[in-house]
């Protein structure tokens, strides 16, 4: 019979270190439990909020009127499909394990997203991507707790909806599903990906002209590593959930509007398929008067990457909020462009 912890701190559940409790908690370590948990919070009118590695969440500071369900599901297999490597993960499992996993059996796919904090279940749902790979492009499946159909259901690549960090689970419906393990196609032996600019500039550096993804693997840590964006101990700017705002698409109008505010800068963007343009979020927040280390009261931009807010001692999500909302006002007043935030916020905060 399922026990819910009542009242249960999350903050230490969450890479920001704050927030408050959990009307209920409880911790799944199999998908039955899973399954139990939702029945037990439909059978009261619980709404329900799933938890993975808490490295992209922002809880609010009077905590979650609500069931928080924490995964613990565990495992990894395999299979070899007409020359692939299917690998299927729980959707508890930490992900940079799994990631360190396939390089180290030489299978292609994974390497760029090499030091990503958090848990295999958040990566369908965030579309989690890095120097040049993003999920989208090695996802084959998605086991999810369907709680509409009150059923297991697999949902293949085109039905999940991936976008730019966004997804079906994210945006579509969101809520709707429970992710409870998620299937890669890898390739073995497969040549690893160096298209992303830091990358390829340190492999040069190091004379590896046909790297493996052993060293490529080693080179995006070390530049994860440059900017506090591997979770270590003792690490200042550990306290945060990554990059805090989206880097924002705009379409050619919006474009020339920001160029012409831009004062002849030079701007960084990247084309993308359907036209649009992406643009650095961290080249608008510095060109707009912010720099790293900035800190206004116990919050702050970490001291190695404009794109990280971090929590000091003493810090509550209210401060978190009340500082992105003037980063995003000081961008939007500078260029124009409004930035939308990359965490997921939850309880009664929010930027707006």
């Amino acid at each position: 019979m399922l026990a819910p912890l009542e009242h249960a701190p999350l903050a230490p559940h969450c890479t920001l270190r704050i927030g408050g409790p959990a009307r209920y908690l409880i911790e799944a370590a199999d998908e039955a439990t899973v399954a139990e948990a939702v029945g037990w919070a439909a059978a009261r009118g619980v709404p329900v909020r799933v938890l993975g590695g808490g490295s992209n969440l922002v809880i609010a500071d009077d905590g979650v009127d609500g069931l928080v369900l924490k995964i613990a599901l565990r495992g990894i297999s395999t299979r070899e499909v007409a020359g692939a490597m299917e690998v299927t993960a729980a959707a508890g499992e930490p992900w940079d394990a799994l990631v360190r996993h396939t390089v180290e059996r030489g299978w292609a796919g994974l390497e760029c997203l090499s030091g990503i904090p958090g848990l295999v279940g958040a990566t369908p749902i965030q579309n989690v991507g890095a120097y040049g790979q993003e999920v989208a492009d090695t996802l084959s499946a998605v086991r999810a707790l369907d709680r509409e159909r009150g059923s297991v259901v697999t949902l293949g690549p085109a039905e999940c909806g991936f976008g730019y960090r966004d997804s079906r689970f994210k945006s579509g419906a969101p809520g709707r599903y429970v992710v409870l393990a998620v299937t890669y196609q890898l390739s073995p032996g497969g040549a690893p990906n160096v298209r992303y600019a830091d990358i390829a500039r340190d492999l040069e550096r190091r004379g590896l002209a046909r790297p493996s993804l052993a060293e490529v693997r080693e080179t995006v840590l070390k530049i994860r590593r440059s900017k506090s964006m591997v979770l270590e101990p003792g690490d200042p700017n550990a306290r945060s959930c990554g990059s805090f705002f989206l880097n924002p698409i705009v379409d050619a109008s919006t474009l020339s509007a920001i160029d012409a505010r831009a004062a002849g800068l030079s701007m960084p963007r990247w084309p993308q398929p359907d036209g649009r343009v992406k643009l650095s979020a961290a080249w608008l927040i510095e060109r707009a008067g912010f720099t790293r280390g900035q800190t206004e009261g116990p919050v702050g931009l970490s001291t190695r990457h404009t794109l990280a807010l971090v929590c000091h001692d003493g810090a509550r999500a209210r401060d978190v909020a009340a500082f992105a909302r003037r980063v995003r006002a000081g961008v939007e007043a500078r260029f124009g462009v409004r930035l939308h935030p990359e965490p997921i916020f939850w309880g009664t905060l929010s930027l707006d």
